[in-house]
This record gives structure tokens, C-alpha cells and sequence, in this order.
């Protein structure tokens, strides 16, 4: 090889310390981490903060007040607003005669978040980019291990390419696991701004419970997820390490 492309040996040299760490990193994660780490995932599922059978506990209370009702004594009787609104709309105006109430400020200061969704989520977050990132690395382990291209023997670097490819669907998924937790709070953000204009419909009070519960729901399966995702790459990678680290036998010399 090195006499079709000329590498200097400076830069050969760090390249191959990198792949040595990269190597090492890989092998321990595969080794020690995931089963430590699935065995910590699945001590944690046990957890009552994750278990809690009445959810109503995990409910925030949203203080917000219903405001007394606005009498519109121009409105008194029904004919009469239906000739109020006729006239608006033949003088182009489309906006309902009542359009909600127009939020300022909020009456009790910031409207806080579910502080207990919260707290799990800050604990279930890092588990996830953990995944990420280690996935990453034993996949370019492996990528790295992928030798070069040859007719007939395929069957190891098959299962290297295997390998790379559940690595990377973990990942994905790893990685939708986090925009999962921005939707939540975008999607309780706009409720609660919908409560603040319409106080007095109470479906939107309840839809704000539905998404906490859900959400918390969704953070066990995650949860559960992340556990069973280590179980899963440490028993492929155990079972077929000697063809991702050997994929032929005959021609270990030509791994580059």
C-alpha cells in the first residue's frame, strides 16, 4: 500500500495510536460497560420513581385561576348577537366577537413545568446520550475491523457489516428518544398557553394531565429500552466476536 500512496509517518503514527485507543475503548466497553450498565438500567426500572402505580401523584397543579365571567349587555339577547356578528363579518372584520382572553403576564409569575416529570427526565437523559456515545465508538471499532475488499470469504466481514448496522439502528433510536422529550415539552408548552387564553374549558386542564401521564409512561419504556438495547449488543458482540474481530482467518493480514 505504501507504495501506491505515500503516508507520512508523523501522521501514520497518531492514526494508528488513535485506532489502539479507539480498539481498547471498544473492547472495554463491550466487556465491562454494557453489562454493568444494563444491570444498573435494570436496577433502576425497580425504582419507585419510575413505579408509581397511582399517577395521579405525578399530576403538576396548573395555577391558574378562572377569571369571573364578562357580561356583554350589548349581547343580552341572542337575535341581537347574531345581528352583531352579521354586521362584522359584512364590515370584513372575521374575528369572533369573543376571542379568549388576552394574556400579559401570568398572574402567579412564571408557570413552572411538572417538577417530578422533570427530575426523571434530568435522570433518564444522560443514560441516553451515554448510549450514543459508546455506541459510536464500538461502531467505529468495528468499521475499523472491516477488512479490505476481496472476492469469496465475505462471511466475517457480513457479520461486521450486521454488527454496524444494529449499532447504528440503536443509535437512531437512541437519538428519537430525545426529541421525544422536546415534543413533550412543546406540546404541553402550547396547552398551557391555551389554558391561560381559555380558562374556562376545562378539556384543556385535563389534556395538560393526559400528556404528564403519558409522558411519564414514555419515560419507563425508555427506560426499559435503553436496558434491553445493552443486553442486546452484548450478546450479539460476545456471540460473534471472533468473526468481527477475525473475519478471515486466512488473510488476517490484510485488515486495515
Amino acid at each position: 500500500m505504501s507504495s501506491l500512496l505515500k503516508v507520512d509517518n508523523e501522521i501514520k503514527t497518531k492514526v494508528d495510536a488513535f485506532r489502539e485507543r479507539i480498539t481498547s475503548e471498544a473492547e472495554d466497553l463491550v466487556a465491562n460497560f454494557f453489562p454493568k450498565k444494563l444491570l444498573e438500567l435494570d436496577h433502576f426500572l425497580k425504582d419507585p420513581i419510575i413505579n408509581i402505580t397511582e399517577l395521579k401523584e405525578i399530576h403538576s397543579e396548573i395555577n391558574l385561576t378562572v377569571p369571573d365571567p364578562i357580561l356583554l349587555p350589548n349581547l343580552h339577547d341572542g337575535l341581537e348577537a347574531q345581528n352583531a356578528k352579521k354586521r362584522k363579518l359584512e364590515d370584513g372584520d372575521k374575528e369572533d366577537i369573543v376571542t379568549g382572553t388576552k394574556v400579559f403576564v401570568m398572574p402567579g409569575g412564571m408557570m413552572k413545568s411538572n417538577g417530578n416529570l422533570v427530575d426523571l427526565i434530568e435522570k433518564v437523559k444522560p443514560e441516553i446520550r451515554t448510549l450514543i456515545e459508546k455506541c459510536n465508538t464500538v461502531k467505529m471499532w468495528v468499521q475499523l475491523l472491516i477488512p479490505r475488499i476481496e472476492d469469496g470469504n465475505n462471511f466475517g466481514v457480513s457479520i461486521q457489516e450486521e454488527t454496524v448496522a444494529e449499532l447504528r439502528t440503536v443509535e437512531g433510536e437512541a437519538a428519537s428518544y430525545l426529541d421525544q422529550i422536546s415534543r413533550y415539552y412543546i406540546t404541553r408548552a402550547k396547552l398551557v398557553s391555551k389554558i391561560a387564553k381559555y380558562p374556562h374549558v376545562e378539556d384543556y386542564r385535563r389534556t395538560v394531565t393526559e400528556i404528564d401521564e403519558k409522558e411519564y409512561i414514555s419515560l419507563k419504556i425508555i427506560v426499559s429500552e435503553l436496558r434491553n438495547q445493552y443486553v442486546t449488543l452484548h450478546d450479539m458482540i460476545l456471540k460473534n466476536i471472533e468473526k468481527i474481530k477475525r473475519p478471515r482467518s486466512s488473510n488476517t493480514d490484510a485488515l486495515y
